[in-house]
């Protein structure tokens, strides 16, 4: 069966971030779209503006009509985090509909264009968007799968007609990413992580490893310097690596901040791209930049066109966003939930901030990731100046007995630390007076960003 024969499509887990990219796809197709979701969010509200149906009870009499009568000419799209006593789930299971994970829809997309792949345990959402957006401003275009929303272009889906590339951020949860045959790779870090899937960093690094053996004859690699991968690969492919801090195929120098901006000049293979001004402050986006740049200069797109694109590059919602940003006062939401993460968003602060106090508000995500890295997690978070720490989110996982913030609480090395619950937040902030604010996690704290907006442009007399 192929989608092209396909009438409706229902998402079981339709308002996670991959999902709700696939709904727009197929809605564009012209295809009948609906799904499940546990809760709403700014995802699903979107979806629905969009004419999708949703619904948030896990109800078979709630599957609208044309997915319950027309089986044949239905595809039940669902994500790893549906758990296996899920009753819609179930139904469509036995009763034998034509049923795919989300990574094996992103693989059938991607198999028959140019694809793209951006991997690696963090650092993939922003470099995929911000290639995605250096070729959709160029004369080459693209489509994209992102795994956050482009705050350049309100979405986590672009569509062009003009192009055959398609650009997606490979997802290491679950191993998804081996459903992807990509004509270029980019990967830009491989710590360990998700160690309830894989056991181990080894591991995590096999299935890397694994990865870049399925890119195609001809094709190409980018791997920032220094990853522990093996690359004993085809003769065919071609492979180059990026650094910020050596000399590298790729690599900044000359670099500058200006207003919290990077300005820099990119070496290349070919030669040097001068004055590259970064529209996104931070020093990981410093280095998203150069592996975006790397992979947009080995596609041929013209240097003139990367240097435009990279000064208009707004970024990622969640990723180093400023919400208030005063001379006084900055406050900063991120989606780090790794240690890595967590160290790249704070030394970033202090870059373009320097000797300014940082408070951190920090929500753990997962209990296995809480338990893997607690240590970790407490060495990175003691970077800041104070700390309010919030409870685990617990996203797909059960409890595990002694696994709480506070196994991260008490190797924090800072004096001024607090854990407190997420509905006490605002009150507990009244007691602080910071220079510069940033949430932190990957769970619902996006949820307490308008709250904390409010409160502090009511206390600095800030126009809403």
């Amino acid at each position: 069966m192929n989608f092209k024969k396909i009438n409706n499509v229902y998402l079981v887990g339709i308002g996670g971030i991959g999902m709700s990219a696939l709904a727009r796809y197929f809605k564009m197709q012209g295809k009948f779209v609906a799904g499940y979701d546990k809760t709403p969010s700014f995802l699903t509200d979107q979806l629905q503006r969009d004419g999708i149906e949703i619904h948030f009870e896990d109800d078979v009499q709630l599957v609208p009509q044309p997915i319950i009568s027309q089986k044949e000419n239905t595809i039940i799209i669902y994500t790893p985090a549906v758990p296996d006593y899920h009753h819609e789930f179930n139904y469509f299971i036995e009763r034998e509909y034509w049923v795919m994970k989300r990574a094996e829809v992103l693989g059938k997309i991607f198999y028959k264009s140019k694809g793209i792949a951006v991997a690696g345990t963090h650092g993939k959402t922003t470099t995929s968007t911000m290639l995605a957006h250096i070729l959709y401003q160029s004369s080459f275009g693209c489509m994209a799968f992102l795994g956050g929303i482009s705050k350049n272009y309100n979405t986590n889906l672009l569509i062009s007609e003009k192009s055959d590339i398609v650009v997606a951020e490979a997802d290491e949860f679950d191993r998804s990413f081996l459903q992807l045959y990509p004509f270029l790779t980019i990967i830009t870090s491989v710590d360990a992580d998700h160690l309830d899937i894989y056991g181990s960093h080894e591991e995590v690094i096999n299935s890397f490893n694994k990865f870049i053996k399925q890119i195609k004859e001809g094709g190409i690699l980018i791997y920032k310097k220094g990853l522990p991968l093996s690359l004993k690969l085809s003769k065919n492919i071609k492979i180059y690596n990026y650094s910020i801090n050596d000399q590298a195929d790729f690599y900044p120098e000359n670099i500058k901040i200006e207003e919290g901006h990077y300005i820099y000049n990119a070496v290349t293979p070919t030669g040097k791209i001068h004055d590259i001004k970064l529209g996104v402050s931070g020093t990981m986006n410093l280095e998203n930049s150069i592996a975006a740049l790397a992979a947009a200069t080995l596609l041929d797109v013209r240097p003139d066109e990367i240097i435009t694109a990279l000064a208009s590059f707004d970024g990622v919602k969640r990723r180093f966003e400023y919400h208030i940003k005063t001379p006084k006062f900055v406050y900063i939401d991120d989606y780090a939930h790794h240690p890595e993460e967590i160290k790249a968003c704070i030394q970033s602060i202090k870059s373009v901030f320097p000797g300014k106090k940082i408070t951190g508000i920090f929500q753990p995500h997962l209990f296995t990731r809480t338990r893997d890295f607690a240590k970790d997690f407490a060495e990175n978070l003691s970077l800041l100046d104070e700390l309010i720490l919030l409870d685990i989110y617990p996203a797909r996982e059960e409890p595990i007995p002694g696994i709480t913030s506070e196994i991260i609480f008490k190797n924090v090395k800072i004096k001024n630390k607090i854990i407190c619950k997420k509905e006490e937040l605002i009150n507990v902030l009244k007691d602080y007076s910071p220079e510069i604010l940033v949430t932190m996690g990957a769970g619902d704290i996006d949820r307490l960003v308008d709250e904390v907006v409010d409160y502090y442009k009511s206390v600095l007399k800030i126009e809403k």
